[in-house]
């Protein structure tokens, strides 16, 4: 029996470290997607082999300059752009590599701001990804603490378990392809920084 119960203590611990693990979101900033105290189950495995792509929502720990943080709690946020990418905000919308993002999943459509309502301009490295909550002004994001590194990610949210009655897999935005930044259009005139 004892045996019994050792090999189960490894097998959830192999899976909870290297496959799955449950996560509760705490925070308002990625509703309506997700709602405080509903619980996600976090992959682990696959963005080992597939990687990150615009519109996953991920769990990930946050930049450790990030002061903004007093639990040390990981944030759980949509991945907007990815290595190669130039992300532009101004005008209250988001465009990749010049392309204007159509973002359904946003709450109540409202627009993504920059603090002091300012444009701001950030283009990734490949080990880089911009990530925003769904409820945009309730979001502490890429538009305050900056780019996270891939490193920094602990999984790929993949589906909400927890309650019952909303038990199913997370909706994957349809987002449209984005050409390469060397062969988009200018972004715009707005004023930016680049970062």
């Amino acid at each position: 029996m004892l045996e019994t119960l050792l090999l189960t203590l490894i097998v959830f611990l192999v899976v909870q470290l290297f496959v799955a693990q449950p996560y509760q979101v705490e925070q308002g900033s990625m509703e309506n997607t997700l709602q405080p105290k509903q619980y996600v189950l976090v992959d682990k495995l696959s963005p080992q082999f597939n990687g990150y792509h615009r519109g996953d929502i991920i769990v990930f720990n946050p930049p450790a300059s990030w002061k903004d943080n007093p639990t040390g709690s990981p944030y759980i946020k949509r991945v907007i752009a990815v290595g190669g990418e130039t992300v532009d905000i101004h005008s209250g919308h988001v465009f990749i590599n010049g392309v204007q993002l159509d973002e359904s999943y946003v709450l109540d459509s409202e627009p993504t701001q920059m603090p002091g309502l300012a444009g701001k301009s950030w283009t990734l490295k490949d080990n880089e990804l911009f990530v925003m909550g769904d409820h945009r002004s309730a979001s502490q994001d890429s538009r305050e603490f900056g780019l996270i590194e891939k490193s920094s990610v602990i999984g790929r949210a993949l589906l909400r378990y927890w309650p019952l009655d909303k038990l199913g897999l997370l909706p994957a935005a349809k987002l449209p392809n984005i050409p390469s930044a060397s062969s988009a259009p200018s972004a715009s005139s707005a004023p930016s920084a680049t970062r």
